[in-house]
């Protein structure tokens, strides 16, 4: 067994629930074992109370690292410590970095350059085509996508972002109590090519108050954060807050002026945040040399659509990329039956070109 790891594992579970105390003991002492073997004085001196400063020290807590290090390995799980040269160097650089990461997937792409897109969880179709769309773009130029695993924009980015290239989950929760259970497949699609992470222990639940934990890293991970559709009080808003605070880059896609999802983000625009139409957009916010390499690639980097039989075009240009259609609404056309046009809808999803929405409405995804 690793001892170096064991000992950062051990640090993290008695002191994960408390950050600040972690910041003190890093600054403190020169490694964990140092920190583990720690007088209570000392301990008492930085600001711990009796239970805490007895739990830092005790056998327990050394036996709870050695099973969640078994588990780790047993699952194919990575622990990256803040002392490894696979950790993320723009999160070794923020306030208050976490200590240990739990990863499942692939550490190197947390080496890449890397955006976030965060957004709500009941998005317009508007804002979801968008977060798909602009996350693929980004994606496909060789940024590596950040978002949270949430249902609604975060979904779409990390599905945009895998149609290019590679993306990052962040989880509010340990990796064996993932968090959306809808999105479990998602998570499972993610680690294959990217990575799945959290600072939270094997079987930590998915309580509130662990959420901005969660968007400070999100923010940390990355060069910018771009916000699609936000209400006014939301946890995207805190994720740009912190993203303001790391000396990150904070950008924000207008919404309808009518639409309680687009306050926040249009607030942001107003604030001074980037307004991102496209990926051009976010590239020309980055540092050089990166800016220059990725609007290089702007001529002639449009790829074909796939092939199409005739009715399928036509029924694909009858729908919308930013607003759902009802079935109903294709069949008034009068040109098709409504068992010919689900037929050819099903032949456009299977294509990738269509996404169905529950009751029979349906979304042009390019």
């Amino acid at each position: 067994m690793d001892e170096r790891r064991l000992s950062w594992l051990a640090l993290n579970l008695a002191l994960w629930d408390n950050l600040k105390l972690m910041q003190k003991v890093l600054a403190a002492f020169s490694s964990p074992p140092e920190a583990l073997r720690a007088a209570r004085s000392e301990l008492f001196s930085l600001g711990f109370d009796a239970g805490r400063a007895e739990k830092m020290g005790s056998p327990a807590v050394m036996k709870q690292a050695h099973k969640e290090f078994d588990r780790l390995e047993k699952k194919g799980y990575a622990l990256v410590t803040f002392r490894d040269t696979e950790y993320p160097a723009d999160l070794k650089e923020i306030f208050d970095p976490p200590c240990v990461l739990y990863l499942r997937g692939r550490a190197e792409v947390l080496q890449g350059p890397a955006v976030a897109i965060v957004g709500a969880r009941k998005p317009s179709p508007y804002g979801r085509a968008v977060a798909e769309r602009l996350a693929e773009d980004l994606s496909s130029r060789g940024l590596v996508v950040v978002s949270g695993l949430a249902v609604g924009i975060d979904s779409a980015a990390h599905w945009g972002a895998l149609k290019g290239g590679r993306t990052v989950a962040v989880l509010g929760s340990g990796l064996d109590n993932l968090y959306p259970g809808v999105n479990r497949k998602l998570a499972d699609t993610i680690a294959e090519s990217g990575a799945v992470l959290s600072e939270f222990p094997l079987d930590t639940e998915p309580f509130a108050q662990h959420f901005p934990r969660r968007n400070r890293i999100i923010s940390g991970l990355v060069r910018a954060v771009i916000v699609i559709e936000a209400a006014e009080r939301s946890g995207s808003l805190i994720t740009a807050g912190f993203a303001l605070d790391q000396g990150r880059e904070v950008m924000a896609v207008p919404g309808n002026v009518t639409s309680e999802v687009s306050r926040g983000t249009n607030g942001l625009i107003k604030k001074g945040a980037k307004l991102v139409e496209s990926w051009e957009d976010v590239a020309d916010e980055l540092d050089s040399p990166l800016r220059e390499t990725l609007l290089s690639q702007k001529e002639g980097d449009t790829r074909p659509l796939p092939l199409m039989t005739e009715g399928e075009a036509m029924v694909y240009q009858w729908l919308k990329p930013d607003e759902l259609t009802h079935i109903d609404e294709l069949v008034e056309r009068g040109s098709l039956s409504a068992s010919e046009l689900l037929a050819l809808l099903l032949s456009l999803e299977i294509k990738g070109l269509v996404r169905p929405s529950p009751g029979m409405n349906y979304q042009r995804r390019i």
